[in-house]
């Protein structure tokens, strides 16, 4: 990723910045966002009603309490020129950073791109702010007290940023790429995309059966293919909310499964 500030310092950054990319295609359109590290610790977990805290899987919750850099959206949106992009950021003394260029068609380019972006202004930021003696330093302080900025993840970010479907439609990928290497007997790539894989399903409610799409996905065979390929279906149809389609798949599911068990 290119990043370049445009206005601002980046051995001083502000703490929040007017993100832009403009298009592969058409140098004239401008898409943007929005990034603020908040000054002091923000834990959404804190908000969260009692009743629904209690529900949260533990992961879930402790990816609630620490909120490093927001991107606010969290995809880059088409909207303002450059040059009102510019008078924005001088109005309001934001720093204004350059991400390079972006698919304008490509959704999940524009969120990655995004949380790239934050990945690198949050570091500027943590290392700014240790340097001005505002944070600790990692000799200083335990790892455990410092923000999390200096581990943000890219990759996380994006994927907090999606909804169900493309979450789903990322797997569906993978699970292409999964059969692929169990065809290849490629074991490197099996574990690769299975750690991807598990990633994601992290992210899904437990309706959408994460955990048997990814073991039907990595079961040998036709009808490892065939189960994947009901779980993946189902999963969509969850989140297009066609409920009524959900009975058919699930018995299809059921009476596949029972035929893998008595092999």
């Amino acid at each position: 990723m290119s990043f370049r500030f445009v206005r601002g310092n980046p051995q001083a950054p502000k703490g929040h910045a007017i993100f832009y990319a403009t298009s592969s295609v058409d140098s004239r359109a401008v898409f943007c966002t929005y990034c603020v590290v908040p000054p002091t610790p923000l834990s959404l977990a804190k908000y969260l009603p009692s009743f629904l805290a209690a529900q949260l899987p533990p992961e879930e919750l402790r990816q609630a309490t620490n909120v490093p850099v927001m991107p606010i959206p969290p995809m880059l949106e088409e909207g303002r020129s450059l040059e009102q992009l510019r008078v924005l950021a001088e109005r309001r003394d934001d720093d204004l950073c350059d991400l390079g260029t972006v698919n304008a068609r490509d959704e999940a380019a524009r969120m990655q791109l995004v949380a790239e972006g934050c990945q690198e202004y949050g570091l500027l930021y943590v290392k700014y702010m240790q340097s001005a003696g505002e944070l600790p330093t990692l000799e200083e302080a335990g790892e455990e007290e410092l923000p999390a900025l200096d581990e943000l993840d890219a990759e996380e970010l994006l994927l907090q940023s999606m909804t169900d479907r493309q979450r789903l439609a990322e797997l569906g990928k993978l699970v292409g790429m999964a059969r692929y290497a169990l065809e290849g007997r490629d074991s490197g790539l099996l574990q690769e995309t299975r750690r991807k894989m598990q990633r994601i399903a992290r992210f899904l409610p437990e309706k959408y059966r994460a955990s048997d799409l990814l073991a039907a996905a990595f079961t040998p065979g036709d009808r490892g293919a065939r189960l994947a390929e009901l779980y993946m279906e189902r999963g969509l149809k969850l989140a297009d909310e066609e409920y009524a389609e959900i009975p058919r798949i699930d018995r299809a599911i059921r009476e596949l499964q029972e035929t893998i068990d008595q092999q």
